[in-house]
């Protein structure tokens, strides 16, 4: 017995074995969390059942093809689509003219730092609803500030065609501050001698910019690209409390379609389940489109 405790103790003493008991408690928490789910949801997608899981038949790829035949769900996965392309592009914008312009550790610089990351701590459900307030089309600051100047009375919230630039800006507005503080993290990284030989060969600040920091800063940008896009193509909570999806839709994301399915009145689990695997495969085939640019550039 002494031998063979000796033995385990000398195995898991080597350092290459040793690694596996560090990366255990990860693992486990990765496969109960992550893994397991991942394919229970699989499987649910596959069942007609509610929230209350008491009753459940399996239905097969029924779910799936419903989904496919469903106008609802395709028009909630153009308005993801139409939400992420025009607001990943304008806060990658933004968080490149906003971190250019607060990249010196100035103190004017760290106030304004600290001012554009306020929104980004607070909950996007506490800021939909605060926004609802101020766009109020009775009670809200915004709109009398509006009827003042002599636009008339705007309903910012329930007007088709208005309401997703709103939900856009509020999401910028809320978003673009995590974006400029990775970007300044990155420019400041930048190594200044690039910079002092760039100047004495008489680049000016613009081809500096686009010369040596856009280059140097590309792994920040394309990680944040990534990230931004992903995380657009699941917003839910903003959306929710800000126009719950209205008007007619035109602001329903796909996530939002799929919690009212889940659990509005007539909960459908299985097939809420299943409009979210075609959410999680899109998002994948984004991601690997991404990540081959994001190669084939760095290369």
């Amino acid at each position: 017995m002494g031998k063979r405790i000796q033995g385990i103790r000398s195995y898991w003493n080597k350092p290459y074995h040793a690694a596996y008991l560090f990366i255990l408690p990860a693992a486990i928490l990765l496969l109960v969390f992550n893994v397991i789910p991942l394919f229970a949801s699989f499987y649910i997608s596959t069942l007609d059942i509610g929230i209350a899981i008491d009753k459940a038949t399996f239905v097969g790829l029924d779910n799936y093809i419903e989904a496919l035949h469903d106008s609802r769900f395709l028009n909630s996965i153009k308005v993801t689509i139409f939400f992420t392309a025009v607001e990943v592009p304008i806060q990658m914008v933004m968080g490149l003219v906003m971190s250019a312009l607060l990249t010196k550790n100035t103190f004017t610089n760290k106030l304004f730092r600290s001012i554009y990351f306020l929104p980004i701590i607070c909950s996007a459900t506490a800021i939909g609803i605060m926004f609802q307030i101020i766009l109020h089309s009775n009670v809200g600051i915004v709109t009398y500030w509006v009827r003042m100047l002599g636009f008339g009375k705007i309903n910012f919230l329930y007007t088709p065609g208005l309401t997703m630039g709103v939900v856009i800006a509020v999401s910028l507005w809320r978003t673009f501050g995590i974006s400029t503080i990775i970007l300044i993290s990155a420019m400041q990284n930048v190594p200044s001698d690039y910079y002092e030989a760039a100047y004495i060969d008489g680049a000016g600040k613009v081809r500096q910019f686009f010369s040596i920091t856009l280059p140097c800063i590309m792994p920040a940008f394309w990680f944040l690209l990534m990230t931004r896009v992903i995380g657009s193509l699941q917003v839910f909570d903003l959306i929710y409390t800000l126009t719950d999806g209205g008007p007619n839709f035109t602001t329903e994301t796909l996530v939002a379609y799929v919690y009212t399915k889940a659990f509005d009145r007539g909960s459908r689990m299985g097939y809420a389940t299943a409009m979210s695997e075609f959410l999680f495969v899109f998002i994948m085939i984004i991601t690997l489109i991404q990540y081959y640019v994001m190669s084939k550039t760095e290369d």
